[in-house]
């Protein structure tokens, strides 16, 4: 290996245990003034950007994350070079692997980084799509023994819905928490459902959306329209926006309340 790999070697080596301890300074110190970062989750360009981009991982990083380099590979020509390596990056109940490039270029005779790139890979094993699935069965059953608490432990503090009813939008954990107990209040057996429920899931958003069925008692049922986002956070999936809605009838500008779907349907 020549002299210019291990000073790169050493100086990725240098950087990763510093983003492991959240030391801002070390982190910055062998990076470029006009450095492009593709992260995970936003671009970022400029050293002061680059610099911000780190607070909120920081904060995450202290809740007992890892950040470690499994496998490290440094490519060195005459003044520009390259490293791509992998790194263990997550919580103990979410252990992936983050994948790492770095361009690097000779700089008044010092390596620093001009580009980062930071991804993860898309999960293709269905296990997003099931966890989501497995929220909408808590809330099945949640709503059948009218556990509240149960009901709110999926859904994001800042989480935003549509729900059928006025106010336009309802804004926090506890305002939906408000509407779901109404909902318990209606009757003494209520059940909530999406017999055909579809889920789109990528990293750590999801999708999810289907006919919701509200039946209350032996015999009232009502249908209506849902879309539910989630989002992963802290390894587990939360719900951070709602859009509910019965159908708009133009003829008398009122919501259907007592529409069925078709037969293809249970």
């Amino acid at each position: 290996m020549s002299t210019n790999e291990d000073q790169i070697r050493d100086l990725v080596l240098r950087w990763a245990e510093a983003v492991h301890r959240g030391d801002l300074e070390t982190v910055l110190a062998d990076h470029a003034a006009d450095i492009v970062m593709f992260d995970v989750p936003e671009d970022v360009r400029g050293i002061e950007a680059y610099e911000k981009a780190w607070l909120p991982f920081f904060e995450w990083q202290a809740q007992g994350a890892a950040f470690e380099i499994e496998s490290l590979d440094v490519v060195a020509g005459d003044g520009v070079a390259f490293a791509y390596a992998l790194l263990r990056c997550g919580t103990p109940a979410d252990d992936r692997r983050l994948r790492l490039t770095l361009g690097l270029r000779e700089e008044g005779g010092r390596w620093v980084v001009a580009h980062e790139h930071h991804s993860f890979p898309i999960a293709d094993d269905g296990a997003a799509e099931r966890e989501v699935r497995g929220v909408h069965e808590r809330w099945y059953a949640g709503t059948a023994a009218k556990d509240l608490d149960g009901m709110m432990a999926a859904i994001a503090d800042d989480v935003v819905s549509y729900e059928h009813d006025a106010p336009l939008e309802y804004v926090g954990v506890a305002a939906v928490r408000e509407v779901c107990a109404r909902g318990l209040d209606e009757g003494p057996d209520v059940r909530f459902d999406m017999p055909e429920l579809k889920v789109m899931a990528r990293e750590d958003l999801a999708v999810a959306w289907g006919l919701n069925r509200v039946r209350v008692g032996g015999g009232a049922e009502t249908w209506s329209r849902g879309t539910r986002v989630f989002e992963r956070r802290d390894g587990s999936w939360v719900m951070i926006h709602q859009h509910v809605s019965y159908p708009y009838d133009p003829a008398t500008g009122e919501a259907r309340t007592d529409l069925r779907p078709g037969p293809a349907r249970s």
